[in-house]
């Protein structure tokens, strides 16, 4: 089918916004792909100590015939995505044996856990983590004696960063490589009541403890359709993943298998090789596009709505706002996941997951057809299912009709005429909301204002019994530059049972919320953000705002002119668990709207 016209005009301004980047970028990494494989220029002595601890590998890396591939793992034992990677180096080089090659364990970087942190002022460097992550892999790869490299990742920051290093190596063949969601727990919805029911008082903290053990309970990403998720679906429809790899759980011979065929793959599309394939090819305008697609029908985290620029920024790719505004405006809501529906990722996959959906976009026009991937040319690919056999992976045609519709829907029939992201402008600066697990009444929220400067005062004034009437609740200093933009996903209870109790609430923030957020309409990632001077730090408690979801809108109907922008108290922000090491970053850190990014 012809190319949707928004999605092709879309398309064509990025491509005009990003000429002079991207034409830089590609300048740099042909002249580094022009010097051939990366060994062959260095001197025996730096080779020497490349390949001091190798073993029997070292005949093959002193020759320089064959491919040898660097791992940058996340792998910890603390974080249940990461957890599953311990073996996949040992299997790597395997596979890589088998085949003639070679593989090291190039780096490591840092994956923390944003359930973990959520709340406590660990949270505070996670976005920064992204850039760090960028920098680590980066470090790894400046040995230089790497012909392709295999990027093991899977949670929030962890897949954007090593994206970023991915890109700046670009002239690096690289495959990335999940490790697939845990089996299903008790329901979302469940746990979602017991939430609630803490926040309310009406369960103690063993009642909330017995249900966050039963939710989160093994080896493997979160099974809710949060940013981690979020990443995975982005891989495959950017083409960084083989076809069907996202969503198959640890443990199982499939994930084992797709590991193997993913070494494979990566061996196979070296300079050394037939099927030259860099990163800089795979990441251009049209990926980038087919990712912010894929992000709207599956009603996606909004962190990527941050991760997403900076992603692209690292290619030479210069993504705005309204980019996202007027996909989400074409795209249907396909999938119903929790937040936004009942089933988690496990269900989604088996209903027929990313492969049918690429396969229903396509047929709709809403994805470019012919982008180069790591399993080959055209996203038709990823129609594809993986099947296990004797010989390793084969790919067979996947379902081209939903096995549940209640979780996922043809392009023709979806849930929603549109992906749910909308921007935000007005006199309050820039933002967005994503409204696909808001209900329609809800889109539109005029009330008085309550400002608060972090999410625990929210808190305390909802156990006071504050919040009275219809409320929005706006938090500010809540950005990079106050304190390093930490998520406010503690809000979504409380401001949950304001809502159920009937008041008309929302939320407007400088802040993030997470791909966890559900059904009350939020104002997030608003820029100029309140320690930078934005109008967010003009409002006075009783001001009256307009958060207009549907007309794109965010208003201050109170007049703000000739007001001073409120202090806020940074001190406390810059010191305790590592806040210290990140000044530099919260000095020098970019608009949310560009991706929030140090080095990008």
């Amino acid at each position: 089918m012809a190319l949707h016209p928004t999605i092709a005009a879309v398309t064509d301004r990025i491509i005009a916004r990003s000429e002079k980047p991207r034409g830089e970028y590609l300048e740099r990494m042909a002249a580094a792909a022009a010097e051939g494989p990366r060994r062959a220029h260095m001197s025996c002595s730096n080779q020497a100590h490349a390949y001091a601890a190798m073993g029997g590998d070292k005949d093959s890396l002193v020759a320089e015939k064959t491919p040898n591939i660097g791992i940058i793992t996340a792998y910890n034992d603390m974080l249940s995505a990461h957890q599953p990677f311990e073996t996949f180096p040992a299997l790597i080089k395997q596979a890589a044996r088998a085949a003639g090659a070679t593989a090291q364990v190039a780096g490591g970087v840092p994956a923390m856990c944003d359930g973990v942190t959520q709340g406590q002022t660990g949270m505070e460097l996670s976005l920064f983590s992204r850039d760090v992550i960028a920098l680590a892999a980066g470090v790894g790869l400046s040995h230089n004696v790497f012909d392709a490299a295999l990027y093991l990742g899977v949670c929030d920051k962890i897949v954007p960063g090593l994206v970023i290093a991915a890109a700046t190596f670009g002239y690096i063949p690289s495959v990335f490589l999940p490790a697939g969601p845990m089996t299903s727990g008790i329901p979302n919805d469940e746990k979602a009541k017991v939430r609630q029911k803490f926040a309310t008082g009406e369960v103690g903290r063993d009642a909330l403890m017995a249900s966050e053990m039963a939710s989160y309970h093994g080896p493997g990403t979160c099974t809710f359709y949060g940013t981690a998720n979020t990443n995975q679906m982005l891989m495959e429809f950017m083409g960084l993943h083989l076809p069907g790899a996202s969503f198959v759980n640890p443990g199982t011979e499939l994930r084992e298998a797709l590991t193997v065929a993913g070494t494979e793959r990566a061996l196979e599309i070296t300079a050394l090789g037939n099927d030259y394939r860099p990163v800089s090819d795979i990441l251009d305008e049209k990926a980038f596009v087919n990712g912010l697609v894929g992000l709207m029908a599956t009603g996606g985290s909004t962190n990527l709505v941050l991760h997403l620029p900076a992603m692209a920024r690292a290619a030479g790719v210069i993504l705005d706002l309204q980019d996202f505004a007027d996909i989400s405006a074409v795209t249907p809501l396909m999938a119903k996941v929790y937040p936004n529906g009942l089933a988690d990722v496990n269900h989604f996959h088996a209903a027929g997951g990313l492969g049918y959906m690429i396969g229903r976009l396509l047929d709709a026009g809403l994805l470019h057809e012919d982008t180069k991937t790591v399993a080959g040319d055209g996203m038709e690919l990823y129609t594809q299912e993986p099947k296990l056999s004797a010989s390793g992976i084969t790919y067979a045609p996947g379902p081209t009709e939903s096995l549940n519709d209640k979780i996922l829907r043809p392009a023709s029939d979806p849930f929603q005429p549109t992906g749910g992201l909308v921007q935000l402008t007005g006199n309050l600066g820039r933002g967005v909301v994503k409204v696909s697990a808001v209900a329609a009444d809800r889109h539109v929220i005029e009330a008085k204002v309550r400002v608060f400067h972090d999410q625990e005062s929210v808190k305390a004034a909802f156990k006071a019994g504050a919040f009275t009437e219809d409320t929005i609740v706006v938090v500010r200093f809540q950005g990079p530059k106050s304190n390093g933009m930490p998520e406010l996903h503690g809000l979504t209870p409380t401001l949950a049972v304001l809502q159920d109790r009937g008041l008309r609430v929302a939320l407007v923030t400088d802040g993030r919320m997470s791909g966890a957020s559900g059904k009350v309409p939020a104002a997030i990632h608003v820029c100029p953000e309140a320690a930078d001077g934005g109008p967010i730090s003009l409002l006075r408690d009783g001001d009256v705002v307009r958060l207009d979801a549907d007309t794109g809108t965010l208003e201050s109907l109170t007049p703000l002119d000739g007001r001073s922008p409120a202090p806020a108290d940074l001190a406390g922000n810059g010191t305790g668990v590592g806040r210290e090491l990140f000044a530099a970053f919260r000095k020098n850190v970019g608009l949310s709207a560009e991706g929030a990014s140090v080095v990008v």
